[in-house]
């Protein structure tokens, strides 16, 4: 897929902010603003931080990421994840068999910077992220979020998720994991 194409797939406004699918050269800018968000949280234990190789891996190999742009700068990011049968996939966590592994998408990291916090971001990335998870035919969807995180264990169980189990995940963090069926 050309960058063209990449982008046009989902590009979309809500109200000022420009929501598109991110490429590779857009790594940088997303690590800049995790790392930017990640540094005011009250515990950098309520959220498991990514590297340069996993965003990369993500663009277009094992998932997707799109970002929301307010005044041409990176202002949040969320990943959908199709984990295979790799050994983090989470599906494993939940009991999927081995031979539906392949089934198994993951909501995974979203950021939102404070500057555009409150207009319904984290929602609208459920929403695209659940649309491409059922478009490439996926069947079981999750994710984990930290017992504090609020506003994402909210967000989650409003787009459907119902909250599984609890257990250290992440270095030894605890995370509730939530599933939802497509």
């Amino acid at each position: 897929m050309n960058k063209n194409e990449a982008s046009s797939i989902h590009s979309n406004e809500i109200g000022d902010l420009k929501v598109c699918r991110l490429e590779h050269d857009d790594v940088e800018d997303i690590l800049k603003l995790m790392e930017d968000v990640v540094s005011r949280l009250p515990s950098r234990t309520l959220f498991a931080t990514d590297d340069i190789d996993y965003l990369h891996a993500h663009i277009e190999e094992h998932g997707e990421i799109y970002g929301a742009f307010s005044g041409g700068r990176l202002a949040a990011y969320s990943v959908l994840a199709f984990p295979g049968s790799a050994a983090k996939n989470l599906g494993r966590e939940f009991g999927v068999p081995e031979d539906e592994l392949h089934l198994v998408a993951i909501f995974d990291a979203t950021i939102v910077h404070e500057s555009v916090r409150g207009r319904g971001l984290q929602r609208y990335f459920h929403h695209l992220r659940e649309q491409r998870a059922r478009a490439r035919g996926f069947l079981y969807v999750y994710s984990t979020v930290h017992p504090d995180n609020e506003a994402s264990r909210r967000n989650l169980e409003a787009a459907g998720f119902s909250l599984q189990f609890t257990r250290p995940m992440y270095g030894g963090h605890p995370r509730h994991c939530y599933a939802k069926r497509l």
